[in-house]
């Protein structure tokens, strides 16, 4: 049987673009590697936010507030790549499990859509189970930490 999807939106062809893409494979990189790359997003949103909160915070007069408004913005910008990644992989995750592919094959008004093979199935979701589960679980967990640092960091302004 063969498939009438077009090449570009099989799922198991989005999964494996999202593997060659530098900005998704971020989620796919070893712990270390991944934690360093958050990291080195956090910083480079820092050298963003740093410069913002200096302007009403000078750093060499009010050093405590200046590092909490700048580290605390850098964690909060940091969230929009962190969801975006997260999305993209539970999109291509939930078209992997469906056992049906939704798809055009000329624009968006010829929707048509194409019944997996058994095969097929089993396959894309053993990918699902062993792949991209992980991947979703480490972004959530990166996620939970995020907001609980901002969290935190709204109780400690509260506070102050």
């Amino acid at each position: 049987m063969t498939c009438p999807v077009p090449e570009e939106q099989r799922p198991l062809n989005q999964y494996q673009e999202l593997q060659e893409s530098l900005f998704f494979r971020w989620a796919s990189l070893p712990t270390l590697a991944y934690w360093k790359t958050n990291l080195k997003v956090w910083l480079s949103f820092w050298v963003i936010t740093a410069p913002i909160a200096s302007v009403s915070f000078h750093p060499s007069k009010h050093p405590a507030e200046f590092l909490f408004w700048a580290s605390g913005s850098a964690v909060f910008c940091f969230l929009f790549p962190l969801i975006r990644l997260y999305l993209g992989w539970q999109y291509v995750g939930d078209r992997l499990l469906k056992t049906t592919v939704l798809y055009e094959e000329t624009g968006w008004y010829d929707g048509q859509v194409w019944q997996k093979p058994p095969a097929d199935i089993l396959r894309e979701k053993l990918l699902y189970d062993y792949e991209i589960q992980p991947y979703l679980q480490r972004l959530r967990q990166t996620l939970y930490i995020m907001l609980s640092v901002i969290t935190l960091y709204i109780l400690i302004w509260q506070i102050v």
